[in-house]
């Protein structure tokens, strides 16, 4: 829906969506990732194949509270480790996508893109991710998470930053520093006052307790 949350019961419950997911996994797949073609374009691949292998593995366990119900340390299935996609003959999965390929373009916004299937993740898109709209959809999206204040909030009086956990966990990809950090993020805050507190860096910052529940529509 337009909150981004996903109506997982009635896939699973329809025989032809879930075999139209299972077909663009295997259209995913059937791609050489070796082809040349644009930034954009691999960025849209690898955003996309990521939330549809997400929401694929959430309707293998469905139902379902969390998918950190599904993410053994070891021994047992661990969804981010085990749960695979075949991508020009190699096995990848949802942490290589992140960590081994996603991360590697240096692109921030791409953790306000791919959604791990919980309520304080970003909203999934309900369309792809196209190379030709991408710097569209990432500025939106961007724009949408920091609107939630699940995600934001701004104490004025107190100068105080509280930010999603995100930025914690990834912070280095927005940059080296706290300033740079908040630099990267203020063209996306909501009002105009947060975004000249992130661009002078006058602010303290502390994180936001993350909602690992499942982005169910219920």
């Amino acid at each position: 829906d337009s909150d981004g949350r996903v109506n997982y019961s009635g896939l699973k419950a329809n025989r032809i969506d879930t075999a139209s997911l299972e077909n663009y996994l295997g259209k995913l797949s059937a791609v050489n990732p070796r082809l040349a073609t644009s930034r954009n374009a691999k960025l849209a691949f690898w955003i996309n194949a990521y939330n549809a292998l997400t929401v694929y593995g959430i309707l293998r366990e469905y139902p379902t509270s969390s998918i950190r119900n599904h993410t053994a340390k070891i021994f047992v299935y661990n969804i981010w480790h085990d749960l695979l996609l075949v991508v020009g003959q190699q096995k990848i999965s949802l942490n290589d996508i992140e960590h081994k390929i996603l991360r590697k373009f240096g692109e921030p916004r791409i953790h306000f893109a791919i959604v791990c299937a919980s309520h304080s993740c970003p909203r999934l898109l309900n369309e792809a991710y196209r190379a030709s709209d991408l710097e569209t959809q990432l500025v939106e999206n961007s724009t949408t998470f920091f609107a939630n204040s699940g995600n934001f909030q701004h104490d004025i009086k107190k100068r105080q930053f509280r930010l999603s956990s995100i930025l914690s966990w990834f912070g280095s990809d927005f940059g080296p520093d706290q300033q740079t950090q908040l630099k990267s993020i203020a063209p996306y805050l909501p009002t105009e006052s947060a975004q000249r507190a992130a661009r002078n860096n006058s602010v303290s910052v502390s994180y936001l307790k993350y909602d690992w529940s499942l982005n169910d529509q219920k």
